[in-house]
């Protein structure tokens, strides 16, 4: 009987104490659809890339915890640890924009232009090249 009543505290939730950060009526299905836009966007990123294989790996994570919580927003908050629910959902949007970036800049590719030396050499860092 609990767990029923979650979506309706949700409901009555009024702010998340947070400026900016409104409160989302029904997140949870909400971020499931953001991780699957997330793996989706990814597949078009070659399996090589470590980017790929970071954040799929991570957002498949997140997808788990949400799907196991059954419904339940606050035990998806404390395994997610992200704070709100809906900063979850902020940082899953952020996630899936970058990610669509990524596929945009081709950052998986050779760059187009050679590096002037010294360019990726950092102060107190020996070069392995």
């Amino acid at each position: 009987m609990f767990r029923l009543t979650r979506p309706l505290l949700q409901a009555l939730k009024q702010t998340t104490g947070i400026h900016g950060l409104n409160v989302h009526s029904n997140p949870l299905p909400e971020l499931v659809k953001t991780y699957e836009s997330t793996l989706t966007t990814l597949s078009a990123i070659p399996q090589t890339s470590v980017y790929r294989q970071g954040v799929e790996a991570l957002v498949r994570h997140k997808l788990n915890i949400v799907n196991n919580a059954n419904g339940d927003i606050s035990e998806a908050e404390a395994q997610l640890k992200e704070g709100h629910i809906e900063e979850a959902l902020d940082i899953a949007a952020d996630e899936l924009s970058l990610a669509a970036k990524m596929v945009e800049w081709k950052a998986w590719e050779p760059l187009e232009e050679k590096p002037e030396p010294g360019q990726w050499e950092y102060a107190g860092v020996a070069n392995s090249s």
